[in-house]
């Protein structure tokens, strides 16, 4: 039986969440954005493609939060030293940020992590929460946007070399270049195939141009290999790159620039007008997209804590 997190005000009732409610914590997130950044980034795909994964057990990796059965806050423990949490704007300052920190916390303990964290706008509510209850910066990171009317200049690749969509036999070669690529930075266990897939082909609304890639036809050395990824969606006149990846022995020759202007292109196409994505302070790619125009729109830091 489910017990309500200990420290929430009186009033509030808590529970484990179920893919139901994933509309619900879409407009709890929305709302948390609009005031936090002045726009709204998530998607409820995202937060549908995130809880289909194999790997992820909904109810017991999340608690809801709730007034009078509307939710108002949430929590989820995505994997062991990381999560997500969001608390409605009107239920802030009263204790419900630091109940559900403890939560996740306990979670990230009993997975055996040694230290939990999430994402916060820097300077925002969350962030001087964090900071008080003794969350240190872990990393930084910025959204960068290309400004509408903009172009990406753009550069050549190299012979034998094509652009294109991928098809569902490309996925797993997709899949291989992205986790090595991340895996390069990034301190985790490797995301398991049908994840990506969850969060990719099998995202609501995943349209074939989504997934781009680029390869290398050469016969005389890697035939047809997948050397360059970018997962791109559009909502209403944004664009915006999930992913970008480039194999690490193919680093140099304009494959990421060239994979971001097809990307921008594909979804021009379909009215989108700007295109944004994030990067953060452990790959160093902030300057490459700086140097092809994007400028930083905001900046967020991944605070943790040590369990």
């Amino acid at each position: 039986m489910h017990e309500d997190l200990p420290g929430l005000p009186t009033g509030l009732t808590s529970r484990p969440l179920a893919m139901s409610d994933a509309p619900a914590v879409f407009a709890l997130m929305a709302a948390q954005e609009l005031h936090d950044t002045g726009e709204v980034a998530i998607e409820e795909a995202d937060i549908v493609g995130d809880w289909q994964r194999p790997s992820f057990d909904v109810a017991a990796q999340t608690v809801g939060v709730l007034d009078a059965g509307v939710l108002v806050a949430y929590a989820e423990h995505r994997r062991a030293d990381r999560g997500d949490a969001a608390v409605h704007p009107g239920h802030r300052g009263r204790g419900v940020g630091t109940a559900l920190a403890g939560w996740m916390q306990g979670r990230a303990r009993a997975a055996g992590a040694t230290e939990v964290g999430m994402a916060v706008p820097q300077g925002s509510d969350g962030d001087r929460l964090l900071a008080a209850l003794g969350y240190h910066v872990r990393w930084e990171s910025w959204v960068l946007q290309l400004p509408a009317g903009a172009d990406i200049p753009a550069r050549e690749l190299p012979a034998g070399h094509v652009v294109r969509a991928a098809r569902p036999d490309d996925y797993e070669a997709c899949w291989t270049v992205l986790e090595d690529a991340f895996l390069e930075w990034s301190v985790r266990a490797r995301e398991p195939f049908d994840d990506f897939l969850a969060r990719t082909a099998r995202r609501p609304g995943f349209e074939p141009w989504n997934l781009r890639l680029v390869t290398d036809t050469d016969t005389d050395t890697d035939t047809d290999a997948v050397v360059g990824v970018a997962v791109v969606y559009a909502t209403g006149t944004d664009a915006y790159v999930d992913r970008l990846a480039t194999r690490r022995d193919r680093r140099g020759h304009g494959i990421a620039q060239a994979l971001l202007v097809d990307a921008f292109a594909a979804a021009r196409a379909r009215g989108a007008t700007t295109l944004t994505l994030a990067t953060d302070s452990r790959t160093g790619a902030l300057g490459l997209y700086e140097k092809v125009g994007m400028r930083v729109v905001s900046t967020w830091v991944n605070r943790a804590i040590t369990l």
